[in-house]
């Protein structure tokens, strides 16, 4: 089976599986047999988030050969990525709301260090930990999400919802 555009095939068997999953989405115009259209499609194309085991996702794995696992090189050697909780928690919060304002970002597009971290209260990201920082391209300033050596995504926010944490 080929590994490719396989995001449908994955969302099927992880939920016929019972397994918590989330796959980045966004509007984006298609075109299908000749007509144009606005669909929900995958913002990253491959790239499925699960929570579970390293057993289960190894047993899961097994029976559904084409999905394959996000590596990076650690001190160690390679390790499996593994993101964070909260990151993963403020990301699905601003990821599943698949505004136009929304955009991802590239690991290395993005400089966090020159960002101040902030905590959003009130409105529908209410409880998001974030950067609020400048981004190329755009004129106001926008709250970052980075989870590490995948990609960030950024959204439009109120300032005076943001509350500046150490």
């Amino acid at each position: 089976m080929n590994a490719y555009k396989s995001e449908n095939k994955a969302e099927e068997a992880l939920k016929s599986k019972g397994l918590q999953y989330f796959i980045p989405k966004c509007y984006a115009v298609r075109v299908y047999h000749g007509v144009k259209s606005k669909r929900l499609v995958p913002a990253i194309p491959n790239l499925v988030f699960v929570q579970a085991s390293k057993r289960e996702i190894i047993d899961f794995k097994k029976v559904y050969g084409f999905l394959q696992f996000v590596m990076w090189v650690k001190s160690t050697g390679m390790e499996h990525l593994v993101v964070p909780d909260e990151q993963m928690e403020n990301f699905i919060k601003i990821a599943s709301r698949h505004e136009e304002t929304t955009i991802y970002h590239k690991p290395g597009d993005i400089d966090i260090q020159k960002g101040t971290r902030i905590c959003i209260h009130g409105g529908q990201f209410d409880g998001v930990k974030g950067v609020f920082m400048r981004v190329r391209g755009k004129r106001s300033r926008r709250v970052v999400i980075m989870l590490e050596g995948v990609m960030a995504i950024s959204v439009e926010v109120n300032p005076d919802l943001i509350e500046i944490i150490a």
